[in-house]
C-alpha cells in the first residue's frame, strides 16, 4: 500500500493593486459603521461641535475684552485660528475613545478574525474620523465669521491654512490610534484627556507666547499646535505675534513638518501594536 504525501499550501501573494483595492473596500465599509454610530447617537456629535462654539464665547467675549493683541488688531481674529487648531486637537480624544471601546469590547478582535484587510480596519477609523474633522473645522469657520472673524490674504492662502489645520488632526488622530490600541480601560483614556487639556492650552492659541514667562514661552513655541496656529494666522491674514526664533519665523514651514513626524512616528506605533495586538 502506497501512501499518498500531499504537498503543502502555499500562500499565493495578492496582488499590489488587489490589496489596495481590498483594503480601500474594507476601508470605505468600516468608515460607513463608524459613521452609522454617529448617527444613532447624534447627541455625542453635537456635544463635540458644540464645545469649541462655547469655547469662542467665553473666551472671544466674556474674557476677551480686556485682552489687547500685541501690534492691534481684533482678539476674536487673533483667536479664531487657535480654536480650529484646538478643534482638531482635541478630535484626538474621540478616536481614542472609539479604538479604545471597539478593544475592550471585543470588537478589535472580531476584525482581526475575519478575511478582511488589516489595513483596511485601520483606514476606515481615518476615514470617519477625517470626515467628522472636516464638518466640526466647517463649523467653527461658521461660527468665526459670524462673530466677525474674516481671512485677509485671499481664498488660496485661504485653503492653505485650512489644509494645514487637517494635517494636524490627521497627525493626532494616528496618536488617538495608538493610544487607543495600548489602553487599558476608561480609566486609561480619562488620564490622557487630562494631559491633552494642559498640552493643548501650552500654545499661542489664546495669548501669544511672549506675555508668558521665559521657559514657558519656550515650551509653547515647540508645541506642535502653535506651529499650525501660528501658520495659520499668517495665511489668513489675522493679527498676532508669532514669536523670536527659527520655528516661530518659518511657522508654515514648521506647520508641515512637525503633523508629518508625528504621523509618521505614531502611524508606525499604531501599525505595530496592531499587528501585536492579543500576542
Amino acid at each position: 500500500m502506497s501512501a499518498t504525501l500531499t504537498a503543502p499550501a502555499v500562500r499565493t501573494p495578492v496582488p499590489t493593486g488587489s490589496a489596495l483595492r481590498w483594503a480601500l473596500a474594507d476601508g470605505w465599509t468600516i468608515a460607513l459603521r463608524d459613521l452609522q454610530h454617529w448617527r444613532r447617537q447624534p447627541g455625542q456629535l453635537a456635544v463635540g461641535l458644540l464645545f469649541p462654539v462655547l469655547m469662542v464665547v467665553m473666551f472671544g467675549y466674556l474674557l476677551g475684552g480686556g485682552m489687547a493683541v500685541e501690534g492691534g488688531g481684533s482678539y476674536l481674529e487673533f483667536l479664531m485660528p487657535g480654536m480650529f487648531a484646538l478643534t482638531m486637537v482635541f478630535g484626538l480624544e474621540s478616536t481614542m475613545t472609539a479604538v479604545a471601546t471597539d478593544a475592550e469590547k471585543g470588537v478589535t478582535d472580531r476584525f482581526r478574525s475575519m478575511p478582511m484587510s488589516s489595513a483596511g480596519v485601520v483606514l476606515g477609523r481615518c476615514i470617519a474620523d477625517m470626515l467628522n474633522s472636516v464638518v466640526g473645522l466647517a463649523v467653527m469657520v461658521g461660527v468665526g465669521l459670524l462673530v466677525g472673524w474674516r481671512w485677509h490674504d485671499g481664498p488660496a492662502r485661504a485653503a492653505l491654512a485650512i489644509a494645514l489645520l487637517l494635517l494636524l488632526r490627521f497627525a493626532f488622530l494616528w496618536v488617538g490610534i495608538y493610544l487607543g490600541l495600548v489602553a487599558r480601560g476608561p480609566g486609561s483614556v480619562m488620564a490622557v484627556q487630562i494631559v491633552v487639556w494642559p498640552f493643548a492650552f501650552l500654545s499661542n492659541a489664546f495669548v501669544p507666547t511672549s506675555t508668558m514667562p521665559a521657559w514657558l514661552g519656550a515650551l509653547a513655541q515647540v508645541n506642535p499646535m502653535a506651529a499650525t496656529v501660528a501658520a495659520a494666522r499668517e495665511l489668513f491674514g489675522n493679527p498676532g505675534v508669532a514669536g523670536d526664533g527659527w520655528l516661530a519665523e518659518h511657522s508654515v514651514l514648521a506647520a508641515v513638518v512637525w503633523p508629518t513626524a508625528l504621523a509618521v512616528v505614531f502611524f508606525a506605533l499604531a501599525v505595530r501594536r496592531w499587528v501585536t495586538l492579543g500576542r
